[in-house]
């Protein structure tokens, strides 16, 4: 029987609110993923910073700042590998169960209380885990329809759904018991998520059919022996690279963090020059390659300020905003769980505004100019806060709830909008690295932020705010005035 034949009964079933079953599946491995990522991510910062005497690693809180920006660049790089490994080896179904067997393990280390060196271990698992599962449970999904079929669009908004209800529920839940309980019982509480997410997945998996389940683009024996013989080599020069900082004393945390910082940002340097420079990218296909670099820049300074929340906005959280109310202190990484919230109640309201504005709808670029404005105002209403009050006084809850909530809009105005804008840019035979670009303008902006973020203090809000609101702001007039241009030079791609 062919592998369509096989697939058929899983693109008609409609068991699943008129979806596939296999949806309920994917749905419920990623919300408890998000669950244990987003409720690990929520109280990472604090645990590290947190003196050892109280169950924390002791450091300084720029330092711990730096290296939750730094993870998450980590995590958004090595996506690229997952992607390729499912593309060539290994398949979506089973990346995304070995991926999700990896994260578990990572956050059962962090929950043993045996110092950096388990913490450590278990964040590299994480890594590695989410390398195979994050780029991977898309496609999944994607498979479980035919191209044409009406439900698709619908069943990625469920799928985000899950995402959102996970990420809610496991900084509330993670949170409590992270800061209230103990930092390890509450890394155990996202390895009991991510174990919950597995069982699940295993026993919902005869439910995904043939969807995904074997290699895209499989190797060939020709190409196995290379593509080994390059692993191999990638393998060997970050062992070198080690051995070299060992030697030189520059393996600590701040020479890793500037390790993957320096990477994070210089890596789309090169897949942008290859793709240029490509003999296989058409003269057309390498006008819309420069129209996408702006739009690159763009969507970094965006991830550089939203991703700021694990850090930045959760020390303002804890050090600087009341949390009382009726006498009991609620957990300051709670405030994290405001974006996943904000995102189910807005996200419909926004797409309803795009569909009346219909033909009238600004271009992409202007899309991404007011994205950019709209969160470099978020950041914007924390310099206000500091130029009218002082760091001495604590402020109202409401003002961190604002800015997550504006930025919320413009996450709500630029994520949807960069994913489509990157596959209709794409040149032929870059369509999966050009998506690869994408994770990539993510890790740039943590990969800046780890070396901005050390800047924050208590002290100097107003500059540390109001720098990069003006940042934001100054480019996103930028790109409204080049828009024009920009069009250009994507030869009718709207």
């Amino acid at each position: 029987m062919s592998a369509t034949a096989t697939a058929a009964p899983v693109n008609d079933d409609r068991s699943f609110f008129g979806h596939p079953r296999g949806l309920a599946t994917l749905f419920f491995t990623e919300m408890w993923e998000r669950f244990s990522y987003y409720g690990m991510r929520a109280i990472l910062v604090f645990f590290l910073s947190a003196s050892v005497a109280n169950g924390g690693l002791g450091m300084e809180k720029p330092l711990a700042s730096s290296l939750v920006s730094v993870y998450g660049a980590a995590i958004y790089m090595s996506a690229l590998a997952g992607g390729w490994l499912a593309d060539r080896l290994l398949g979506s179904q089973r990346s995304v169960f070995y991926g999700g067997v990896l994260i578990m393990a990572g956050h059962i280390c962090m929950a043993l209380p045996f110092g950096s060196t388990s913490v450590f271990l278990g964040l590299l698992l994480i890594i590695l885990g989410s390398s195979l599962l994050k780029p991977n449970i898309s496609s999944v999904v994607g498979s479980l329809y035919e191209k044409t079929d009406a439900r698709r669009d619908s069943g990625f908004s469920l799928f985000y759904m899950g995402i959102n209800i996970g990420s809610f529920s496991g900084q509330l839940v993670t949170g409590y018991l992270g800061e209230k309980v103990n930092w390890h019982v509450g890394f155990g509480a996202a390895a009991v998520g991510m174990a919950i997410g597995l069982i699940q997945y295993k026993l919902g998996a005869r439910h995904l059919g043939a969807a995904a389940a074997t290699p895209s683009n499989p190797l060939t024996a020709d190409e196995r022996s290379k593509a080994y013989g390059r692993i191999g080599m990638s393998v060997g020069a970050i062992l070198v690279v080690g051995v070299v900082m060992f030697l030189t004393g520059t393996l600590t945390a701040y020479g890793i963090k500037n390790a993957i910082s320096i990477a994070a940002m210089v890596l789309p340097v090169i897949y942008f020059t290859v793709m240029l420079r490509s003999p296989k990218t058409t003269k057309v296909e390498r006008d819309r390659v420069k129209a996408y670099i702006p739009l690159f820049i763009a969507s970094a300074l965006f991830w550089l300020i939203f991703e700021q929340a694990a850090n930045v906005l959760n020390i303002y959280a804890d050090e600087r905003v009341e949390k009382t109310v009726f006498g009991w202190e609620f957990p300051a990484s709670w405030f994290q769980s405001v974006n996943p919230m904000f995102l189910i109640v807005l996200a419909p309201i926004v797409a309803w505004i795009w569909l009346r504005l219909g033909t009238r709808q600004p271009s992409t670029p202007r899309k991404f100019a007011v994205a950019v404005a709209t969160v470099g105002l978020s950041f914007g209403v924390l310099a206000l806060v500091a130029l009218f009050g002082d760091a001495t006084t604590k402020v109202s809850p409401m003002w961190l709830l604002l800015v997550y909530g504006i930025q919320t809009v413009a996450e709500l105005l630029l994520s949807p909008v960069g994913l489509s804008m990157t596959t209709k840019l794409a040149p032929a035979a870059f369509l999966s690295q050009m998506m690869g670009m994408w994770f990539l303008s993510t890790a740039a902006g943590y990969g800046i932020a780890a070396q901005v973020v050390p800047f924050y203090s208590a002290e100097n809000e107003l500059a540390y705010f109001g720098i990069l609101a003006l940042c934001a702001i100054a480019l996103s007039v930028l790109i409204w005035i080049g828009a024009k241009r920009i069009k250009k030079l994507m030869h009718g791609v709207i």
